[in-house]
């Protein structure tokens, strides 16, 4: 059985009746958010406090429990970082971005996201539990004015049923567990009525900033709806409570999957002993290590990003040295729109036409011979590929591995390279723009 709730309570908290205290409309309703409410729980610094009193930064939101969380006596305790801003926040930095992963440019209807073929992205609200420093929607989260409306809804759930491609709906914000019970279950229903949604996801970090939300009914209510997966948020092994370890257990109690969504941050967990400490306590609670994600290029959090190879670096100290599943993945969200592009060490050092030379986490290096004869996969007779969807623009590699493509081209590649059409174009709209050194005249334009 679950143990009970025994808090780390901030002193201030010392009277809260156990009641009130686990009950999270009462976290919700008592968020800390200016420097004379937090100043009672964490001293701060100078640039906590300037950073508090600028306007137009980022939402401040912090819950009682979360706060507690955080060593008053350590400026740059792990949990603090992520939540109280800093003057570095105000500090611009190259290639910087509003919409960093170009979400808003991949929305058929306002609040979905259709960037892969068989999956969209749906935020169904702009509101979190607590408000991460580095959020890579603070374009949209936590501002009132951003709020998604019932046309919205409807038109997301519309585009859903008319778009058979889809079978994996993922929900987040926002964050959908912050919901009024009725309406998250809504949202489930509706889903769950479209016959080519299989897979519901939702992607939450209030197990963490507020687990006392993880009611029994909450998950009695949650398990109606299955298949359905929880990725939680987990970024330092500190953020690991009794509460969260209770959480995770009413969830997993009730046939949810989850996972772990984490962010490599600079002064946070860019050490590959605390991202050991973290996965294995994260599988020590049933949460499996999904992702680690590269810091985004997003407005205000220069401060947190660390180089690429520090990533590979944590990779490659948790290969071979813990469990197999507990490695995550570590993701770099391609800025513009790329998607997640897995990055890792690199384990293959050569190849011939008949083996390949690969190296261990120890640095063992052993050949493996390839076969000689190997009756390839035919798809003419595989009933898989002759029934397969179509990804219509999205096939990528694939489409060039499985014999239907022979080239991928970058968009507008063919109008570029139409060196003919552009000199008729030219000539049409009398327009003779340099095409290269030397290329300013009409003469040098047609010739």
């Amino acid at each position: 059985m679950p143990s009970p709730i025994v808090s780390k309570r901030a002193p201030i908290y010392a009277d809260v009746p156990d009641e009130k205290w686990n009950d999270w409309r009462w976290q919700l309703s008592h968020r800390l958010n200016t420097v004379e409410e937090i100043e009672k729980v964490v001293p701060l610094t100078d640039s906590e406090r300037k950073a508090l009193q600028t306007s137009g930064l980022f939402r401040v939101d912090i819950t009682p429990y979360f706060i507690s969380l955080i060593d008053p006596d350590d400026p740059n305790d792990p949990v603090r970082i992520q939540i109280i801003p800093r003057a570095e926040e105000m500090q611009a930095f190259t290639s910087m971005m509003e919409d960093s992963l170009a979400e808003d440019r991949h929305s058929p209807v306002p609040g979905l996201v259709h960037r892969y073929p068989d999956r969209v992205l749906m935020l169904v609200t702009t509101q979190c539990a607590s408000y991460c420093r580095y959020c890579t929607r603070s374009r949209i989260v936590g501002d009132p004015g951003q709020t998604f409306s019932r046309q919205e809804f409807e038109a997301q759930i519309e585009y859903l049923k008319r778009t058979p491609q889809v079978r994996d709906v993922l929900l987040s914000g926002g964050d959908p567990l912050v919901l009024a019970p009725k309406i998250l279950e809504e949202i489930l229903r509706r889903l769950r009525e479209i016959p080519h949604i299989e897979i519901v996801r939702i992607g939450s970090r209030v197990p963490v900033f507020m687990p006392m939300r993880i009611t029994q009914e909450l998950c009695d209510m949650l398990e109606k709806y299955h298949p359905l997966w929880i990725n939680i948020h987990i970024n330092h092994p500190n953020e690991i409570s009794q509460e969260l370890a209770d959480a995770c257990d009413r969830m997993s109690r009730a046939g949810i999957p989850l996972g772990n969504q984490s962010v490599l941050l600079a002064g946070v967990n860019d050490c590959v002993h605390i991202q050991r400490e973290l996965v294995q306590k994260t599988t020590r609670i049933r949460v499996r290590p999904y992702y680690l994600y590269q810091c985004d290029l997003v407005e205000g959090a220069g401060h947190f990003r660390t180089p690429v190879a520090k990533g590979i670096e944590i990779i490659e100290g948790l290969r071979g040295h813990t469990s197999g599943y507990a490695v995550p993945q570590f993701i770099v969200d391609a800025p513009g729109g790329g998607g997640k592009i897995p990055v890792m060490p690199n384990y293959q050092i050569s190849a011939s036409d008949h083996k390949i030379i690969l190296r261990n986490y120890e640095g063992y290096i052993a050949s493996y011979e390839e076969p000689t004869e190997y009756a390839a996969h035919d798809p003419a007779t595989c009933s898989y590929c002759q029934n397969k969807r179509p990804e219509p623009g999205q096939t990528g590699i694939t489409g060039l591995l499985d014999g239907e493509e022979m080239f991928l081209k970058p968009e507008g590649f063919d109008l570029i390279h139409d060196r003919h059409g552009i000199q008729h174009r030219l000539k049409d709209e009398k327009k003779w723009k340099p095409l290269g050194i030397g290329a300013g005249t009409k003469e040098n334009a047609e010739g």
